[in-house]
């Protein structure tokens, strides 16, 4: 008989012999839709936040070279999305649809943890509605202008993301009357532009005058807001140089195809010589340098508050759209641009739709250059609009993504 007792074994041994998981948690994958410039800048800041909090993280999608810049895979390019106005989707249409079913499969595919659509909603919110009906995790990343027309979206946002992250504070009451988890997270472009911008220096940059009077001109970035504004809005220019002599009009391009089509609008204008220089990008520092800038409705009124310049806002959109949009009823306010609705007042001119005439936009830039203290005053409602503004925006943002990250 044999009496050795029996030892147990050693804990190395244990550990040897221990069932090990099937497998080991991976990295998160994000997947990211951006459409255009703006929405592939806030990508690039987002995807930099949540690496940091995820090293070993994985980003694909759709971006522009911004969030390529920032180590995303992007699958397709923002400016495929770059589409505005209800007749101008009509016409792309098929193209955007048949991207987004492709799209959704090869994001079904790869298995994010979390989708983040970054604007864009008319393609972003279907997506993100079959993709959350199939188990993944929703973000919509910039909310829809709801406080301004189609408030119904704000319901239709809960259907499609489990969180909304807004760029404005007036936003998160707005969905709260739907259910819907909307969160503020500032504005990036507020935490990178400083509270007082430098002038002289930025005039030396770009090389205007040191002295004398400036106006930026901006009839936006995409190709159809050129080919409606950039006309009107040199015309405006001539008008304001006419009853301003010493007047530089600078002109920032958002690509070299609005730069070719600026060039030939330039070519037909009586402004010459020095009185007139278009520049490619740069826009904010033709903003930073203005005494005035005239330009189109959107984003960039929001960049020119924080400049704290005075402006005025001038939009077209087509005909059938602007029928439509009247016909509807869909439109909730009687102010359209940021810096009007974030001051909860009229401080700066808006001229729309029919109102938009090189007359009367250069009437309402001359007001500004003739009445300096005007200007002035608008200085420090914008700086406090600023400050609210400023509160860390991608970090932020990324602090609610991550606790949508299942950590098991």
């Amino acid at each position: 008989m044999n009496t050795t007792p029996t030892t147990a074994a050693s804990p190395a041994t244990a550990t040897l012999h221990s069932p090990l998981p099937a497998t080991l948690p991976r990295a998160p994958r994000f997947a990211l839709v951006a459409g255009e410039a703006s929405g592939d800048l806030l990508g690039a800041g987002l995807v930099d936040a949540l690496r940091a909090r995820f090293p070993g993280a994985t980003f694909a999608g759709v971006g522009g070279d911004a969030m390529r810049r920032a180590g995303f895979d992007a699958w397709h390019d923002a400016s495929e999305l770059a589409v505005m106005g209800l007749t101008e989707v009509l016409a792309h249409l098929p193209r955007l649809l048949r991207l987004r079913a492709g799209l959704q499969q090869r994001i079904l595919d790869w298995q994010p943890d979390v989708f983040i659509g970054i604007d864009a909603p008319d393609f972003n919110l279907g997506l993100e509605r079959r993709l959350k009906q199939r188990g993944l995790r929703t973000v919509h990343y910039v909310s829809p202008s709801v406080w301004a027309w189609r408030r119904g979206r704000a319901a239709k946002l809960g259907r499609s993301a489990d969180r909304v992250l807004c760029l404005f504070p007036m936003e998160p009451p707005i969905y709260a009357k739907y259910g819907v988890d909307a969160r503020f997270v500032g504005h990036p472009m507020a935490d990178e532009m400083p509270l007082e911008p430098d002038r002289r220096a930025t005039r030396q940059r770009l090389g205007l005058q040191k002295q004398g009077p400036v106006l930026a001109v901006l009839p936006g970035s995409r190709q159809g807001e050129v080919a409606r504004l950039g006309q009107v809005f040199l015309d405006a220019a001539a008008l304001v140089a006419t009853a301003m002599p010493g007047l530089q009009v600078v002109v920032p391009a958002a690509n070299p195809a609005c730069r070719q089509m600026l060039d030939a609008l330039a070519a037909a204008s009586p402004l010459r010589g020095d009185a007139l220089r278009i520049i490619d990008g740069q826009a904010r520092e033709a903003m930073v340098a203005a005494d005035v800038v005239l330009l189109a409705s959107g984003t960039a009124t929001l960049e020119g508050l924080l400049a704290k310049r005075p402006m005025v806002v001038g939009y077209r959109v087509s005909r059938t759209t602007a029928a439509i949009v009247r016909a509807l009823g869909l439109l909730k306010v009687d102010t359209y641009s940021l810096p009007n609705v974030l001051a909860g007042k009229p401080v700066v001119p808006e001229l729309i739709q029919e109102d938009c005439t090189a007359e009367r936009l250069s009437a309402a830039v001359l007001g500004f250059l003739h009445d300096p203290a005007a200007a002035a005053a608008l200085e420090p409602c914008f700086a406090g609009i600023h400050r609210t503004l400023r509160r860390d925006a991608s970090a932020r943002a990324a602090d609610v993504i991550e606790t949508l990250i299942d950590r098991r």
